[in-house]
C-alpha cells in the first residue's frame, strides 16, 4: 500500500507543476500569444476591413477636388432643303457629311454646404472607430488564445489524473483479489473494487476526448498543435491594484467605449451633413470642344467658355427635412448607447475582478484539500491493512482525493484566465502591454499612404 500512495503523490506533484521541467524547447504562454497575434485569420480579416474603412476619407476628400471629362463623338449626316422666295425657288442639297467633335469639361464644387468637410471629418472618425474595433477583435483573441492554451494545460492535466487514478485502481483491485484469495475481504469487496475501476477507465476516456477537442481549438486560435507547453502565469502585474481604478480606466480605454464615441462623432456629423443639403451650391464649369465639318460651309470651329453656377434650394418635398431629422435621433440613439455600453463595461470589469479574487482562494483552499486527501487517503489504507476499514472506505477516500486534483487543477486554470479576463475588461490587453515579441501592426500606415491619393487602382501592398 505504501507505494501506491507514493505513487500518487509523484503523480499530484507532476499535475501540480504542470510539467515545469520541460525542456527549453517548450512553448510558452507569449509565444502562443504571439503566434495567434500574427496569424490568426479573423484578426488578419479585421485588419483588411480597417484598410477598407481608410478608403472612406480620400474618397470624401474627392468633394475637394475637380472633376473633368473628356467627350468625343463621330459619325455622318445628310440634308436636302429646299429653300423658296416669292419670285423663285432654290433647291439646295447637301452631301454625305462626317462631323465629328472634341470636348473638355471641368467641373469644380466651390461651396455645398460645407457637406465635403463634414464628410471627410466622418470618415476619419470612422477609421478611428474601426481601429477601436481591431483592438477590441486583438484582446478577443489574445483572451481565447490565453484561455485555450490554460484549457489545453488543464485537460492534459486532468487527463493525467484519470491515468494515474486508473492505475491505482488497478493495483487495489489486484490487491484486493489477493486479499479475497486468503479470506480476508468478501467479493462484495472485489466487486467494488472492480466498478470503481470500471468508472475510472470511462473518466480517463472522456477526459481524452475532452483533450482532443480542446487540441483542434489550439490549432484553431494560436496557428499549431501544442507540444510541451510551459506553465501559464497570471498577468496580475499589469492591471491596477484597486477595483476603483480599474473602473475608471476601463470607462476610458475599453475598447468597446472608444468606439461608441467616435460612433457619436459620426452620427453628429452625419446631422451636419444632411444639414448641408438646405444650404446654395457654388460651382464653376470650364468647357471647351473643337468640331470638324458639321456643314459643308463650316469646315471647323473652336468654342471655350466658362460658367458660375449658383443652385439654391427651395423645396425638395420634404425628404431632406426628413433626413435631418433622422440624424438627429440616431444622433441620440448613439448617446444613449454609450452609457449603456459603460454600464456594460463596468459591469463586466467587476465580475471579472470578483472571479480573479475567488479563483486565488480557490487555489488555496484546493492545496489544503489535496495535501488533506493525501494524508486521510495514506490513513485508511493504514486502517484497512488491520481490519479497521473496508475496500469502499479505500475506495471513496480514493475518488475524494482525485476530486481534489481536479479541483485543484481547475482553480489554477481559472486563477490565470481571471486575470487575462480583467486585462481584457480594463482595455489593456494588448502585444505592448504583455510586450510580446512580435512587430505591432500598425493601422496607421496604410492609411497615410492611400488618404492623399488622387488616381490609381493599386492598394499599397501591389495588388
Amino acid at each position: 500500500m505504501q507505494g501506491v500512495t507514493v505513487s500518487g503523490r509523484i503523480a499530484a506533484a507532476i499535475l501540480l507543476l504542470q510539467m515545469a521541467a520541460t525542456s527549453a524547447r517548450a512553448d510558452t504562454m507569449e509565444a502562443a500569444l504571439t503566434r495567434a497575434y500574427q496569424s490568426n485569420p479573423q484578426l488578419n480579416a479585421q485588419r483588411a476591413s480597417v484598410r477598407a474603412t481608410d478608403e472612406n476619407v480620400p474618397r470624401a476628400l474627392s468633394g475637394y477636388r475637380p472633376k473633368v471629362a473628356v467627350t468625343a463623338s463621330a459619325g455622318g449626316q445628310y440634308s436636302n432643303q429646299l429653300v423658296t422666295s416669292s419670285t423663285t425657288g432654290q433647291k439646295v442639297e447637301e452631301g454625305p457629311q462626317g462631323p465629328h467633335a472634341v470636348g473638355l469639361t471641368a467641373t469644380q464644387t466651390l461651396f455645398n454646404g460645407n457637406q465635403t468637410a463634414n464628410k471627410t471629418r466622418a470618415a476619419e472618425s470612422q477609421v478611428f472607430g474601426a481601429r477601436e474595433a481591431l483592438r477590441l477583435l486583438e484582446q478577443s483573441v489574445l483572451l481565447a488564445a490565453a484561455t485555450v492554451y490554460m484549457d489545453y494545460l488543464r485537460d492534459a492535466a486532468i487527463l493525467e489524473v484519470q491515468r494515474s487514478n486508473t492505475r491505482v485502481l488497478e493495483q487495489t483491485l489486484k490487491q484486493t483479489r489477493d486479499r479475497y484469495s486468503v479470506g480476508l475481504v468478501t467479493p462484495t469487496d472485489v466487486a467494488q473494487s472492480e466498478a470503481q475501476l470500471a468508472a475510472g477507465q470511462t473518466q480517463e476516456l472522456a477526459a481524452e476526448a475532452t483533450l482532443n477537442t480542446t487540441r483542434a481549438n489550439f490549432r484553431r486560435i494560436i496557428g499549431n498543435e501544442p507540444s510541451q507547453l510551459a506553465p501559464g502565469s497570471p498577468v496580475d502585474r499589469f492591471f491596477p491594484a484597486t477595483l476603483g481604478d480599474a473602473v475608471n480606466i476601463a470607462l476610458v480605454e475599453n475598447p468597446n467605449v472608444t468606439s461608441a464615441m467616435y460612433g457619436i462623432d459620426v452620427s453628429f456629423l452625419n446631422v451636419k451633413i444632411s444639414e448641408g443639403a438646405l444650404f446654395p451650391t457654388v460651382s464653376v464649369q470650364a468647357t471647351v470642344q473643337k468640331t470638324w465639318q458639321q456643314t459643308i460651309t463650316q469646315i471647323s470651329q473652336f468654342a471655350a467658355s466658362a460658367i458660375a453656377q449658383v443652385t439654391v434650394p427651395i423645396y425638395q418635398g420634404g425628404a431632406e427635412y426628413s433626413l435631418i431629422r433622422q440624424s438627429k435621433e440616431t444622433l441620440a440613439q448613439q448617446r444613449l448607447t454609450l452609457e449603456q455600453i459603460r454600464d456594460q463595461a463596468r459591469a463586466d470589469l467587476v465580475s471579472a475582478w470578483g472571479q480573479l479574487l475567488a479563483s486565488k482562494s480557490q487555489v488555496t483552499s484546493s492545496q489544503s484539500q489535496v495535501d488533506a486527501s493525501e494524508i486521510a487517503l495514506e490513513g485508511v489504507r493504514k486502517e484497512a491493512s488491520v481490519g479497521q476499514r473496508t475496500t469502499l472506505d479505500i475506495l471513496n477516500q480514493q475518488q475524494a482525493l482525485v476530486n481534489a486534483r481536479l479541483a485543484l487543477v481547475t482553480a489554477q486554470h481559472d486563477r490565470v484566465v481571471a486575470s487575462y479576463t480583467v486585462l481584457s475588461s480594463i482595455g489593456r490587453l494588448s502585444p505592448q502591454v504583455l510586450r510580446l515579441p512580435t512587430p505591432l501592426h500598425d493601422p496607421s500606415v496604410h492609411y497615410f499612404q492611400v488618404r492623399d491619393s488622387w488616381a490609381g487602382v493599386r492598394a499599397p501592398d501591389g495588388r
